[in-house]
């Protein structure tokens, strides 16, 4: 039924035009689509919708994940540079560097938009 249809991440806001200043000048996402309450910005081949929501920010688990192959490191050093803390979850990695965890090969940063949705970058070095 599914399985043949495109599908596309989908993330609450209570600030609108507060999300719209990270997904696009913070993260460098192009904007597709602005319908007031609702957008959309490009990312890779696919779409974030971002909507306002009074429930913005109540998930504590990933909103959305970007695989960034090998960039990982360059990608945490821009966002640090932008002022984006990265979160530390540290059990079940060999360590933390500047944000960065770190398994073997395997690279993945965790970061919060301004409503508190959890975005994750993960690639391999």
């Amino acid at each position: 039924m599914l399985a043949d249809r495109n599908s596309s991440a989908i993330v609450p806001c209570r600030d609108v035009a507060a999300a719209k200043r990270f997904y696009t000048g913070t993260l460098g996402l192009p904007l597709a689509e602005d319908h007031g309450a609702v957008f959309a910005v490009r990312t890779g081949g696919t779409r974030l919708n971002v909507y306002k929501s009074d429930y913005a920010g109540t998930n504590k688990a990933n909103a959305v994940v970007w695989d960034a192959g090998s960039e990982v490191e360059a990608i945490a050093a821009d966002l640090r540079a932008k002022g984006v803390t990265l979160d530390e979850y540290p059990e079940g990695f060999d360590e933390v560097r500047q944000g960065v965890h770190v398994k073997g090969d395997f690279r993945a940063i965790w970061f919060t938009d301004p409503d508190g949705n959890i975005l994750h970058v993960n690639g391999v070095a």
